[in-house]
């Protein structure tokens, strides 16, 4: 069977692999022109930890780990008020089994093996379902048939508006804006992490690939704003006003933030959907169930979550009127539970027993 996946982030590979395993022909479409680059650190933890391991990729994963060694929160003036060599912002606590990596260099390692399957440049404008299957037509123009198509293309997905409806209806904003943006190691830290934090909003610089370059990042509070996603410049002038007259480095991350080569910029929202299928068409990831970067578990729910539709379409032997039912009884819990650790205490993250407790609640259905 053929099944067309829209993403090559996180979810995406990670269905690709498991459906190749169970005999299907997966092709990844990416809107991307090359490998995407940039992003924040990300967490893979509690059941996500073991999918990866049966994928074989843990210790390459391990291997690209921020190792960070802790982090401190300075005032104006940059004079340290308080430091921590137990735990970090991004990382929680330090010696956990939860892996920390850049999110570039878990998709690059989630990428291998599946590189003979995905058509970088190009994306999924039109979505013509029938009997027996569905005709995709392409930016390019191009037109295909394929047995299912499966939207992993994140929180504003393509694949979601098209079979679903306009995201309005199912993204639920969480009072906060977050950049991430690369930059030179302008502070000299080494596997360290500082932040800055003023009334509702919040800076930080954090070293990456062995204090080669930092990851810096700017959040601040906010109703809902409205702005073009595509429009990098207004968004970058957004920012800037939004952080006018702060102190600590704050006027030189912004300096840097108009050079970062992989500038991001969104909301932290979360994806709220009665069914996570339609027809011959599924989601996963963030497209279905985003929690935001306060859940800390976007990233691990993907990737489980990707897993799980694999097994179903596998056990069910393609007949997605079995499997993408099934997929969605058997991660609903677990979806709510890890959306539940952003929204059940505002403003405050989660503990990390609880975090723990959440991130391993799931056993993965045999494969």
């Amino acid at each position: 069977m053929k099944v067309l996946i829209s993403g090559a982030g996180v979810a995406g590979p990670v269905l690709a692999h498991w459906l190749r395993r169970g005999g299907f022909a997966p092709t990844i479409v990416e809107r991307s022109p090359v490998p995407r680059v940039g992003g924040q650190a990300i967490d893979v933890r509690g059941t996500a930890l073991q999918v990866v391991e049966r994928m074989g990729v843990l210790d390459d994963i391990r291997a690209a780990a921020t190792k960070m060694r802790g982090m401190s929160f300075v005032d104006d003036d940059g004079a340290e008020l308080f430091r921590s060599e137990e735990e970090t912002l991004t990382g929680g606590v330090i010696g956990s089994p939860d892996v920390e990596v850049l999110r570039d260099d878990l998709s690059a390692i989630l990428l291998r093996g599946n590189e003979d399957c995905i058509v970088y440049g190009d994306r999924i404008v039109a979505l013509d379902e029938h009997e027996h299957g569905v005709r995709v037509t392409f930016g390019s123009g191009k037109e295909e048939e394929f047995d299912l198509v499966v939207g992993a293309d994140g929180l504003h997905s393509a694949v979601r508006a098209l079979a679903f409806g306009q995201e309005s209806e199912y993204l639920l904003h969480l009072g906060a804006y977050l950049s991430v943006f690369t930059t030179p190691n302008f502070l000299d830290l080494d596997h360290w992490q500082v932040f800055h934090r003023t009334e509702g909003r919040m800076s930080g610089v954090y070293s990456a690939r062995g204090n080669t370059e930092a990851r810096s990042m700017l959040g601040f509070e906010s109703e809902l704003l409205d702005f073009d996603h595509r429009d990098v410049a207004g968004q970058q002038d957004l920012i800037a006003e939004r952080y006018e007259g702060v102190g600590w480095e704050t006027k030189r991350l912004l300096e840097l933030m108009r050079a970062a080569p992989d500038f991001y910029f969104d909301s932290m929202s979360q994806v709220k959907m009665d069914r996570w299928h339609r027809g011959r068409v599924a989601l996963v990831g963030d497209a279905a169930y985003c929690g935001s970067p306060l859940s800390g578990q976007s990233t691990s729910t993907a990737i489980v979550g990707a897993y799980v539709l694999a097994a179903e379409l596998t056990a069910a032997r393609g007949d997605h009127r079995t499997a993408f039912p099934r997929y969605q009884d058997v991660l609903w819990d677990y979806v709510a539970r890890n959306q539940a650790l952003a929204t059940d205490t505002p403003g405050e993250p989660a503990s990390h027993e609880r975090m723990a407790e959440v991130a391993n609640s799931l056993d993965l259905p045999s494969y």
